[in-house]
């Protein structure tokens, strides 16, 4: 098969004509794959502000919601943060089938839109007089309904990019996604420079600090978002070779599109990618074609071995905790007198604090310390293998499910990763609070075994829609 890339750069254009059912009119010209790859672009840009509309206020949720609203406790901290994820999981399905049947500029900049709305009422939750815990619950909320246009940026690269192409174009997907779980925080940081009082606009009862900044930064990305996309965005469908369609049909059925399929799609392969999606997901939370499922599987072999390396061994015993601390809630600090003693923090200081294992977990008396060692060697191995795992679980549910629109079945696949970060934390921190580490860790372990057995089971179905129908030749791996 042609390199589609590079043959871009010097003429049209030109695949397979004899692959498939239908006779080859139309080929994809130098502008036309430019005008492609700007779109795709546009939406590795959406997909890093998505993570970034996250992760940008994670910090600082617990101290602003102590200070606008102090009947706010621990408890209701988890929802707030968990609603994000609520959020995202209930949206995803709705906006992928909306761009099956619709241009997918309209359901990109309609969430976009949700979301600079929910960041501007994250902005005002400090003015109502009662009930302000509930309105920073609805605008988290709101932050992950918007956030749901992932499954639209997926559906569309998947769309958008051929067989050869979509590894990589999903490996990016991902990596602009990581960016902005990663710098989001970061640029919180700059913003405590502020400070908790900042400035107050008092025509509009607007409080710009540390709190406030970053959101409101968020919600001027989302306007330019849209406008980018407005401006950008063009509607691209290509077949597995690389083929652009004659038409891009929406609201009933595209009968070429039909024509090609000529066959179903495996939906036991789809609803196992889902599981093992899930799962890759839920172990995140905690802490070409056949070389695709081989990364797949050394991906979770080698999360195993990251879980494997952090169960507690030998017999050096932690530091007992005798004395607790005056209560067992989050102390109520706030963002910058967190940040601050960071900065001016002295040993004398950190010597005051407890330490040691809880005398209130009972399996602190009998499980080994985890050494420094074990923890970094299985953060490394968890990281790596994360990484595989993620890029090659949506690589391959994008060529399972061949050249149908795939709004919905990405809708649902990223519905079962918000579903992971809401039972993740909480299967992790209740069963590491009440059985210790040995058991979290080790029931880890057993799940990513399962999944593992999973994966053997179906391995020989997870290959693309074309390959199984004999449309284009299985790559060795």
């Amino acid at each position: 098969m042609a390199n589609l890339g590079v043959e871009a750069e010097c003429e049209p254009l030109i695949g397979d004509h004899t692959s498939g059912s239908r006779e080859w009119d139309i080929i994809e010209t130098q502008e036309n794959y430019k005008s492609r790859w700007r779109s795709i672009r546009i939406l590795y840009l959406t997909m890093f502000l998505s993570s970034v509309g996250f992760s940008i206020v994670i910090m600082s949720i617990w101290p602003y919601l102590q200070k606008i609203d102090q009947s706010a406790d621990a408890s209701f901290l988890g929802w707030v943060i968990a609603s994000f994820s609520l959020g995202q999981m209930v949206a995803s399905p709705i906006f992928g089938l909306w761009s099956n049947y619709r241009p997918r500029k309209e359901p990109l900049i309609i969430s976009i839109f949700i979301s600079v709305a929910a960041n501007c009422l994250y902005a005002y939750v400090h003015v109502p007089a009662s009930h302000n815990k509930y309105y920073m619950l609805i605008a988290r909320g709101l932050v992950g309904f918007g956030a749901g246009n992932v499954a639209v940026v997926r559906s569309y690269i998947a769309g958008a990019t051929s067989l050869q192409e979509r590894t990589s174009s999903m490996a990016n997907t991902s990596t602009c996604q990581a960016l902005g779980f990663i710098l989001g925080p970061v640029f919180q940081t700059c913003f405590a420079l502020i400070g908790e009082k900042g400035v107050t606009w008092d025509v509009i009862k607007l409080q710009i600090n540390m709190y406030t900044a970053p959101v409101l930064l968020g919600a001027i990305l989302g306007v330019l978002n849209i406008i980018l996309i407005l401006a950008v965005l063009r509607e691209h469908r290509v077949d597995d070779s690389g083929q652009p369609y004659k038409s891009l049909n929406f609201g009933a059925a595209n009968t070429e599109e039909v024509q090609i399929s000529q066959g179903n799609i495996d939906q036991f392969a789809v609803v196992a990618t889902n599981v093992l999606f899930f799962v890759v997901l839920f172990i995140f939370a905690l802490f070409e074609t056949v070389g695709e499922r081989a990364l797949l599987l050394g991906g979770l072999l080698v999360v195993w071995a990251g879980f494997f390396i952090l169960l507690p061994w030998g017999n050096q015993f932690p530091k007992i905790q005798w004395k607790d601390l005056h209560n067992n809630s989050i102390p109520n600090t706030t963002f910058g007198e967190i940040m601050i003693g960071l900065w001016k923090s002295s040993r004398e200081d950190h010597n005051k604090l407890p330490t040691g294992c809880p005398i209130e977990q009972a399996w602190c008396l009998y499980t080994p310390v985890i050494h420094m060692a074990q923890f970094f060697t299985s953060a490394v191995l968890i990281g790596m293998g994360y990484s595989a795992c993620n890029v090659m679980s949506y690589t391959l549910y994008s060529k399972i499910l061949g050249p149908e629109p795939q709004g919905i079945y990405m809708g649902w696949l990223t519905a079962s990763g918000s579903g992971a970060r809401i039972l993740g934390p909480v299967f992790i921190s209740h069963v590491y609070t009440y059985l210790g580490p040995r058991w979290a860790f080790g029931l880890v372990c057993g799940i990513v075994l399962l999944t593992v057995t999973l994966l053997g089971v179906v391995y020989r179905r997870l290959i693309a829609f074309s390959v199984r129908y004999g449309r284009v030749q299985e790559s060795p791996s």
